[in-house]
């Protein structure tokens, strides 16, 4: 198995997107990218520990390939929003992908630079392509938060 993270906004959707995903294994919610050691949703929501909310995937490489999780990353939401997704305002939704290694950094920032060159979104993507740090899972009720709730959403 492999591991990818990603930052698109509120955690819960983007988790269900991912998890829709032939190959993906498992997708945790979580925190990622602050100062604050294991955060809780109270912390993160205050907006003082830096942390976005991200989602951690875990997939086997041989179905699918981290590329193709990059590009549906970019199709589940507006990477051109800084610190923002739709109603959610704070740094905690901005949009970022947390590399685990040079070959994702690499894949990373090609398929941005490529979707900014084509002008695929009217405005310049803001994501951050930054090194992985500590993933702090998110507390059990936001995991498989929309299963648990009946939920159908589409992010």
């Amino acid at each position: 198995m492999d591991v990818a993270t990603f930052a698109a906004g509120c955690f819960w959707g983007v988790e269900h997107e991912f998890r829709k995903i032939a190959g993906v294994k498992e997708a945790f919610c979580g925190y990622e990218g602050g100062h604050t050691e294991n955060p809780t949703y109270r912390d993160v929501c205050s907006k003082a520990t830096g942390h976005a909310e991200v989602v951690e995937v875990h997939y086997d490489p041989s179905v699918v390939s981290f590329s193709a999780l990059v590009e549906k990353f970019f199709d589940m939401h507006d990477p051109t929003q800084l610190n923002r997704q739709g109603p959610d305002i704070g740094d905690q939704y901005r949009s970022a992908i947390f590399y685990h290694n040079d070959e994702q950094k690499k894949v990373a920032t090609e398929i941005k630079e490529r979707l900014d060159k084509s002008n695929t979104f009217s405005k310049p993507i803001v994501t951050q392509i930054t090194p992985a740090q500590p993933f702090y899972k998110a507390e059990e009720y936001h995991q498989k938060y929309f299963e648990k709730n009946g939920v159908n959403y589409c992010h």
